[in-house]
């Protein structure tokens, strides 16, 4: 007659091989999509280096619209200032 405890061993090392037949089958899935990842990862990469001139050119427009905004803005705010200081000068007097 079969002792219950060897055939408790025979089916714990059963689930125990199913168990790494199955860790092995999700490794080897994980390293596929880790390889879909890996690549477009690097096609994005590519990709996104060929905008940077586009970016760059973008930058250097704002950079040049702000400054020049800046230069109208300063001399609209000291014409103001122009003008309040003459009427001060004349109520002075």
């Amino acid at each position: 007659m079969i002792n219950i405890m060897d055939l408790m061993n025979v089916i714990f090392y059963i689930a125990l091989i199913v168990l790494v037949i199955a860790l092995i089958v999700l490794v080897f899935r994980a390293l596929k999509t880790l390889n879909k990842v890996d690549r477009t990862l690097d096609d994005l990469n590519e990709k996104s280096s060929k905008l940077d001139g586009l970016f760059h050119i973008i930058d250097s427009t704002t950079d040049a619209v702000v400054g020049v905004s800046d230069r109208i803005i300063s001399f609209i705010a000291g014409s103001i200032e122009n003008l309040i200081n003459r009427k001060k000068v004349k109520k002075d007097e």
